[in-house]
């Protein structure tokens, strides 16, 4: 009698942590959707709102670290002046930041 009395104790507690185990699985994918998830596709969702509106003159720089003026657009690439008469054909999708205020400001600056 007294073991079917400690087995019956025994079971409740068995319940609840399989219930706190679901609700911690649950909070941590919340906290990483939170913090890893949303904000690297807000950043992709504002990088693809960039290289849409590109236009000719706007200074940028490619993922390769090349900095150049865009000189033409088109569908999936862009011509891009370096210097002088240097020109390349570089893919929109390699196009990572916008330089021209930053160039504009420092010039000011000096």
């Amino acid at each position: 009698m007294k073991l079917l009395t400690l087995l019956d104790a025994a079971a409740p507690a068995q319940q609840g942590g399989g219930a706190s185990m679901w609700i911690m699985l649950i909070l941590i994918f919340v906290i990483m959707w939170l913090f890893m998830i949303r904000p690297q596709r807000k950043q992709q969702k504002e990088l693809e709102k960039f290289r849409s509106e590109l236009k000719k003159g706007d200074k940028v720089i490619t993922a390769g670290g090349i900095y150049g003026t865009v000189a033409e657009i088109q569908d999936t690439n862009i011509l891009m002046k370096i210097d002088g008469d240097v020109k390349i054909r570089v893919d929109k999708s390699s196009i990572m930041r916008d330089t021209t205020d930053v160039q504009n400001n420092q010039s000011a600056n000096q």
